[in-house]
């Protein structure tokens, strides 16, 4: 990526106003990778009395690209740092002001950055923009994300796996290679770590059976079924809000596969003994449902498979869940409790309830 003849960002206004000066520059200079370079380099920052807080190595293609994060002498115009850098037969491609922040070694950075993103995934375009030191970044439908379009290195576009990608803008200096690869590196990570969610998990039981909670399947319609007929006309009209005895068999596939969204089972043996349905909503949260086999309920079954649910559904961003709850029932709203959620009746309905996966 070719950044040698980009025109350093420098605000007139630091050269006239030195009071106003931040206390940290973050300052790009293009150099030719020879022994020596470096250290005359900063012989002349030291004679500016510019106090290097921190530097990064960035190869680029015929050299390097040094990012040095320096604290300035007291009235220093940024012109007289240009003119001292381009003596040393250097370039400076951008100046722009620094925080505290800027002082984290990048891996450390980006690690950080992960942790965000993971534990607020609706975060994740802010959490980009700061790895990257971008101006904005931009959540768009992948169609729409033209990653051809690169504008000289100034706009990068990373693709999400989910029908959705990000677009990042920085005018202040191209991106360079390096950083475009950790910055795929976070991404790749995040769908990696969205993937494990949904994995299957074995839940401990202090009797040692062995339940499974995994994804639903179109091949599970058939043991779908059987748990349906395994289960009292009491649970089903809990679920169902009618008086269904069996399931036709059209309604399994959107059972297992709803539109939009997914299922958890729990599975013993060869048995499906309880369902969970989550399925996001166009006006934000996600509708759910739940149904577990008589004798396997007071167990911890349909505790396990909401907070399931809402793991899932936390790592689509979604905080708040909704759910068809009969007016008297409690049995869901304890099991929202015991699986760590805020619970209430919705106030424009009586009959629905609103789950809060944060305080």
């Amino acid at each position: 990526m070719e950044t040698s003849r980009a025109v350093p960002q420098l605000d007139p206004a630091a050269d006239v106003d030195a009071a106003a000066a931040p206390s940290a520059w973050r300052v790009r200079v293009r150099m030719h990778d020879h022994p020596g370079t470096l250290a005359r380099l900063a012989i002349r920052l030291a004679d500016l009395e510019c106090n290097i807080l921190g530097l990064s190595v960035l190869p680029v293609p015929g050299g390097v690209l040094d990012e040095i994060v320096l604290r300035p002498a007291t009235g220093l115009p940024r012109r007289h740092l240009v003119d001292a850098i381009r003596a040393e037969g250097c370039e400076c491609t951008a100046i722009i002001d620094a925080d505290v922040h800027e002082l984290v070694d990048p891996s450390s950075s980006t690690l950080l950055a992960a942790r965000r993103a993971i534990d607020d995934p609706a975060r994740l375009a802010e959490v980009l923009k700061d790895v990257l030191a971008a101006d904005v970044v931009t959540r768009v439908p992948a169609a729409e994300a033209n990653p051809g379009r690169t504008e000289s290195g100034h706009r990068a576009v990373f693709a999400l796996g989910d029908g959705e990608a990000l677009v990042a803008r920085r005018r202040w200096a191209p991106f360079v290679q390096l950083e475009l690869t950790r910055a795929e590196a976070l991404t790749t990570l995040l769908g990696a770590a969205a993937r494990n969610i949904a994995g299957p998990v074995v839940l401990n039981r202090p009797d040692g059976a062995a339940i499974v909670l995994r994804k639903g399947l179109p091949a599970d319609a058939e043991a779908v079924s059987e748990l349906h007929r395994r289960c009292s006309t009491a649970t089903l009209f809990r679920r169902y809000h009618t008086g269904v005895r069996t399931v036709p068999r059209r309604w399994l596939h959107r059972l297992l596969v709803p539109p939009r969204g997914t299922s958890v089972l729990a599975v013993f043996g060869r048995e499906v003994i309880g369902l969970a349905q989550l399925i996001p909503s166009a006006a934000g949260g996600a509708e759910i449902s739940l149904l577990v086999e008589d004798d396997w309920q007071r167990q911890g079954i349909g505790t396990a498979l909401l907070a399931r649910v809402a793991a899932l559904a936390e790592g689509q961003g979604i905080t708040e869940l909704r759910a068809d709850c009969l007016a008297g029932d409690d049995v869901l709203p304890r099991t929202a409790a015991r699986a760590g959620l805020r619970a209430e009746r919705s106030a424009e309905e009586s009959t629905q309830l609103r789950m809060f996966l944060r305080a």
